[in-house]
């Protein structure tokens, strides 16, 4: 059914990219694309850090790099990450968009025409409006949306004005988000 998920998040995200990234299951059927707002200047920490207890490789993809079931892309700071037909990673240094790159919402637009109805796409915690625009276009390409419970946010900005463009198909506290994410791939969580 899927064949892609895809994670967006800012400030307060972490422990909730690192609680999904523990519970989904080596095997994990499809590749993780995590689009998280970091600081620029620091380059290293961040993919170890998320490794620490994920049960996939977590990477930070080349350009043109393959794209791998079963394996997290987390977007290098300071580059925009886009996908293509050829089941590869683009990556680009363009203009911020909502002063930020990467841009959330360029990874969700790209997934979103690419994956379309196969694309399962998460929105979480953060202190811009960066996602909301993205979330919306994989909906309208059919993709099945999940954006974290503001009130469980720790920055709610993110998450509110995702919900003022479009009605996902779950709202969900964080810590039901990975549970959420195992029962529509039908897999077995850790």
């Amino acid at each position: 059914m899927f064949k892609a998920l895809i994670i967006g998040g800012s400030a307060g995200s972490f422990q909730v990219v690192n609680k999904i990234l523990y519970s989904i299951p080596r095997d994990f059927p499809v590749p993780v694309f995590l689009v998280l707002h970091r600081l620029k200047h620091i380059r290293s920490g961040f993919v170890e850090a998320l490794s620490l207890k994920s049960n996939i490789e977590v990477v930070e993809p080349f350009d043109k790099q393959d794209i791998i079931k079963g394996v997290a892309y987390l977007v290098p700071a300071n580059y925009h990450m886009y996908f293509d037909s050829k089941n590869k990673i683009l990556l680009s240094t363009e203009e911020q968009v909502n002063h930020s790159r990467p841009s959330i919402d360029l990874s969700f637009m790209s997934a979103g025409y690419l994956y379309k109805e196969e694309l399962l796409a998460v929105i979480l915690s953060g202190a811009n409006k960066d996602g909301a625009a993205g979330m919306k276009v994989i909906q309208d390409f059919g993709g099945k949306t999940i954006v974290q419970n503001p009130a469980d946010c720790q920055v709610n900005t993110m998450t509110k004005e995702t919900l003022n463009k479009m009605t996902p198909d779950f709202i969900l506290n964080g810590d039901d988000i990975a549970k959420k994410i195992i029962d529509l791939l039908n897999v077995q969580g850790n």
